[in-house]
């Protein structure tokens, strides 16, 4: 404990959160209330998510992005969250890891893209120490010449997909890659389990904006709600 203590000393405090078995739309409220209410830093780290589903950007329209008609079709969720960015499917391979924290976190830190992008991809960097080629191009995260994770970007047509994009498990397991984030932010912050009432302290005090989209807002003449809901309580 004095070890753990002495090598924290000095080091912003952070909120460590482990999610599995949440859907993408319950991790998309937390994140929103805890951004909105909470005053502290947080880190959350989520395991899959509980059915593919397609997430947009707030300001993303379904039909210039979507294949509407094999979306409704299909029945698949379609949420327009609250942050930007581009559009992308996530489902139960999917690892998600957020900070959300105070711009005094992280001193000298600007907060734009770049910066912020530049700065993540040092919590990444060690990790992918001697298992991979990794780097930031533009701002995508890559293990060598192709992607891994980062925002969507605009690809030059007629690029086979496997030519630009790895996925994780070619270089490493699911555990190894969460545990590896998880010494790496302890790198750079003081981790702090918070228990249920953090939490809870913030469940109520928001009304989050990320939302599944209807089929009217899809573009379906009909103004029926998708089949199914991503949404439970926490």
């Amino acid at each position: 404990m004095a070890a753990s203590q002495a090598r924290n000393a000095g080091l912003p405090i952070i909120n460590f959160l482990r999610l599995k078995g949440v859907s993408i739309l319950q991790q998309l409220h937390l994140e929103e209330r805890l951004l909105r209410t909470s005053s502290e830093n947080w880190c959350i780290i989520k395991d899959g998510t509980t059915r593919p589903t397609i997430v947009m950007g707030v300001s993303g329209k379904p039909k210039e992005l979507l294949e509407t008609d094999a979306v409704l079709r299909d029945e698949i969720p379609v949420i327009r969250r609250f942050t930007g960015g581009g559009t992308v499917i996530v489902d139960q391979g999917t690892i998600f890891v957020s900070f959300i924290c105070n711009k005094d976190a992280i001193p000298g830190l600007q907060s734009y893209p770049r910066p912020i992008m530049s700065w993540s991809s040092l919590i990444y960097k060690n990790m992918f120490q001697g298992i991979g080629e990794f780097g930031l191009r533009e701002n995508d995260y890559v293990l060598g010449n192709r992607k891994f994770g980062g925002n969507a970007q605009s690809i030059t047509k007629n690029r086979n997909h496997v030519e630009f994009i790895c996925r994780l498990k070619e270089f490493m397991s699911r555990s190894d890659f969460i545990n590896g984030t998880t010494d790496a932010v302890a790198a750079y912050f003081a981790l702090r389990s918070p228990d249920a009432d953090d939490i809870q302290n913030h469940s109520s005090q928001f009304e989050p904006s990320s939302k599944l989209l209807t089929r009217q807002e899809l573009g379906d003449e009909a103004s029926i709600d998708l089949v199914g809901t991503v949404s439970q309580a926490l």
